[in-house]
């Protein structure tokens, strides 16, 4: 069958001609708001050390095997998050590393994990609700008896966190979910509660926020006190201030997350996504909503298929 090209422009005009009279873009669903109790934690890179005590706690509080990138398989050396490591201690690094937290001839540590968003695309891509938000506390889970391994969590997550067990033989996604069988035990997760210098600390998202603004207050090279394991405890460090960037990550990047960020070094040097303030969530859904609204442009789009075959078939039996 040969298909013209003047009849295949007359039915693209014509089809686009119909689509723009009939469909009409579906109104956005309105974004969501953060949970009232959610809990989540708060990164300060201008704290770490480096020392990665994080992720050997995760590590053994979730029972997950070591993750070697050398023949080594006694050392434990991820390069990045996987299946197997759901929090990672990674280092920025700039010209001679002289200075902590400096752009220029600098370092710095980020630690990443999933960012439990609020408004997650995760969740949003996921065909069968393997994975949910918790209307409690905001944590977002997974269940891999629901799962059916499509991987489209992997593909929508801003923040490439989802992990797919590509090594076993009947694989499941691997993600960060906040530690929660400890919080079921009125605990914090692991990673937080074994950092020894106050780098992560948990608590509810709006008291974090509360304590990230605080500190964006504090000029450079007085001495505070810094809480440590949980914003509310009676454990602190004194240290002297160092300059931060001026943005708590999370409060609004990606529709904002239950993980928030504070830093001396440009986020999206470390690695950290930029990201505009509307959820990729919404603005996915609201496409789709679009399209498929009232199946009209599906429709319009078979009837042109229909009308160019029979057009170049009505002579042929």
């Amino acid at each position: 069958m040969e298909i013209k090209r003047r009849d295949f422009l007359k039915v693209a005009t014509a089809g686009s001609l119909m689509l723009a009279a009939n469909v009409h873009p579906s109104i956005a669903r309105e974004p969501k708001d953060r949970i009232k109790d959610a809990v989540g934690m708060l990164y300060d890179s201008t704290v770490c050390v480096g020392c990665k005590a994080c992720v050997s706690a995760c590590k053994q509080y979730n029972e997950t095997p070591t993750s070697s990138s050398s023949t080594d398989e006694l050392w434990d050396n991820p390069l990045d998050n996987d299946s197997k490591t759901y929090n990672i201690i990674k280092l920025y690094k700039e010209g001679t590393g002289a200075v902590k937290d400096r752009e220029k001839d600098g370092h710095a540590y980020v630690k990443r994990q999933c960012m439990h968003c609020v408004d997650p695309a995760c969740v949003s891509a996921c065909p069968v609700s393997a994975l949910k938000k918790s209307p409690k506390d905001g944590v977002v889970s997974y269940d891999k008896n629901a799962c059916i391994g499509c991987r489209y969590c992997q593909v929508a997550c801003p923040y490439n966190i989802p992990k797919f067990e590509f090594e076993k033989a009947f694989p499941v996604i691997r993600k960060c979910q906040l530690c929660s069988h400890r919080l079921e035990k009125g605990e914090i997760p692991a990673c937080c509660q074994f950092c020894p210098t106050g780098a992560c600390i948990f608590g509810k998202v709006v008291d974090l926020l509360a304590e990230a603004k605080k500190r964006l207050a504090y000029k450079p090279g007085e001495l505070r006190k810094y809480p440590v394991e949980r914003l509310v405890g009676n454990q602190v460090t004194e240290r002297v201030v160092t300059p931060y960037v001026q943005n708590v990550y999370g409060e609004k990047e990606g529709g904002g997350t239950q993980v928030l960020y504070l830093t001396g070094v440009p986020s999206e040097k470390l690695g950290l996504p930029a990201l505009e303030e509307t959820s990729d969530a919404k603005r996915s859904e609201t496409i789709q909503h679009t399209i498929y609204k009232g199946m009209i442009a599906p429709i319009l789009f078979l009837g042109g298929l229909v009308y160019v075959v029979h057009k170049n078939t009505k002579d042929h039996k």
